[in-house]
């Protein structure tokens, strides 16, 4: 009787559900945005720098599976004006702040230039690349081919047929600035040179290098048409030390030795840092990255930095010396690190879950997109920054993993300084008639368990009480019969 109940209440609840099925679920952001405001401590810094228009470099993001986005700031650089920055000898100069890839300082910024040996910096990121990916690994053996023992300029000076591992190879390029070794690592990947460079020309054009073109992969080559800009050799150091910061483990080696196994025998051959930026006193700490020179590009440098948490890059273009190149970097860093101030949200706003509408779950949770950075400039000291979590009162299903539900924004006395996306961070799928069917039938079921329950705790109450009361009798009948028999012997 109670089944029969309990299928009668089902199907009357079905039926209910038919008149009232909502169909097909329709699309996201159906409701207004509502504001949750919250606010929380910190110290930033608003820009007034020296920057030439704003300056918003992102990087190619995709290719490391979203390693985490860093939060953009939406403050716009001031008008361009060297005279308020440092006097830098070199024509063409960028001073970049990494996380951010917010522009400090600029001098011709855009000009293109031949880089020299500072292309190594986009082999280097091809490396790490494969590496990263698994196709090749830091432990494989490389012969060095015939074209690759021919080229000239800096070298380590491999033999034909000799075998280096990759990591060695690493080390050749970084350190010494090997262009047999670039050449070596540029055939082991693509088979040859020419294919590895349309690799290079690829990847910058998806960095955004628009100022760029490579016709060689270490940089040797004199041609008009090879070219880049100080920007861009700004935008693709930040992407090797962002992406691949373990370059640091070879950038920052003053000298170190390799062993050359030839026909002709084995011999030590000595690596020699050519940044002699890492031997300057300096007030921050210097790790790296490339220098490079020829005839027709002069002195170029890309120089990384850090200090109290904040790193910068300088690249210098077409410096009359080598000693001006290294003197205007420290110059540069020293700007950077005298007038900037780095604000990262690292107590971001709980999150709630977000409701969802006609979905199998009614409910789905939200992460932030990456971590909110915000680089200012000479050091006025906010201790305010406001934080405003914008949201709508629901999404309706299906909702995909990552889909993009508001944002938080970051202000400071009423001036924006960006925004931090807020995504989901899983799937709910629309709830079809089979799914409230059996919402309902779970949640009937589950009432008919609960009175149930509840009957059979009342109905063993009342029989523990019964066998109590029964043992109770029983108990004063045997007590009764023990007087009678003791009376009777009595008697």
């Amino acid at each position: 009787m109670k089944q029969m109940r309990r299928w009668i209440s089902a199907w009357t609840m079905a039926g209910i559900l038919v008149s009232t099925y909502p169909g097909p679920a329709v699309s996201v952001w159906a409701s207004e945005p509502v504001l949750v405001a919250g606010s929380g401590m910190a110290e930033a810094v608003l820009e007034k720098g020296t920057g030439q228009g704003e300056e918003q470099v992102t990087g190619d993001w995709e290719t490391d599976g979203n390693r985490g986005g860093a939060g953009e700031t939406e403050m716009a650089a001031a008008s361009s004006d060297s005279q308020a920055g440092p006097d830098i000898q070199a024509p063409s100069a960028v001073l970049m702040e990494a996380s951010t890839g917010q522009v400090v300082y600029e001098k011709n910024g855009d000009e293109p230039r031949s880089p020299a040996s500072i292309t190594k910096i986009m082999t280097l990121i091809l490396i790490f690349d494969a590496l990263d990916s698994g196709r090749i690994k830091m432990t494989d053996e490389v012969t060095t081919s015939a074209y690759a023992k021919s080229m000239g300029g800096s070298q380590v000076f491999l033999e034909e047929g000799e075998v280096q591992t990759v990591e060695t190879l690493i080390k050749c390029i970084v350190i010494a600035s090997g262009n047999d070794a670039s050449v070596a690592m540029a055939e082991y990947i693509a088979g040859d040179e020419k294919t590895f460079v349309d690799m290079m020309n690829e990847r910058a054009k998806g960095l955004g290098m628009t100022a760029t073109h490579f016709e060689d992969c270490c940089g040797l080559t004199e041609s008009k048409t090879h070219v880049t800009s100080a920007r861009d050799i700004a935008i693709m150091s930040r992407e090797l030390i962002n992406h691949y910061p373990e370059i640091h483990n070879y950038s920052t080696v003053w000298m170190d030795t390799i062993t050359h196994v030839t026909k002709q025998g084995t011999k030590e051959f000595g690596l020699s840092n050519t940044n002699k930026l890492l031997k300057m006193a300096t007030n921050f700490q210097v790790t790296g990255l490339k220098t490079g020179s020829t005839s027709i590009a002069k002195y170029c440098l890309s120089a990384t930095a850090e200090k109290d948490g904040v790193c910068l890059i300088a690249s210098i273009m077409a410096a009359p010396d080598y000693k001006a190149r290294f003197s205007d970097a420290a110059a540069l860093l020293n700007y950077g690190y005298a007038n900037c101030r780095l604000y990262e949200d690292k107590e971001p706003l709980a999150l709630p879950d977000m409701p969802v509408e006609n979905g199998v779950d009614d409910v789905v949770e939200m992460r932030y997109e990456g971590t909110f950075a915000c680089l200012g400039l000479h050091g006025e000291n906010f201790d305010a920054v406001e934080k405003t979590l914008k949201l709508p009162e629901a999404l309706q299903a299906p909702v995909e993993e990552g889909q993009a539900v508001g944002v938080v924004e970051y202000h400071i006395g009423g001036e924006k300084l960006g925004e931090l996306p807020v995504v989901t961070a899983g799937s709910v799928r629309d709830a079809k008639f089979g799914d409230y069917v059996r919402k309902v039938a779970g949640a009937l079921f589950m009432q008919e368990r609960g009175v149930e329950d509840g009957m059979e705790e009342k109905d063993i109450n009342h029989v523990e009480g019964q066998t109590q009361g029964d043992n109770e009798m029983e108990e004063t009948w045997e007590s009764g019969s023990s007087m009678e028999a003791g009376t009777e012997e009595a008697a």
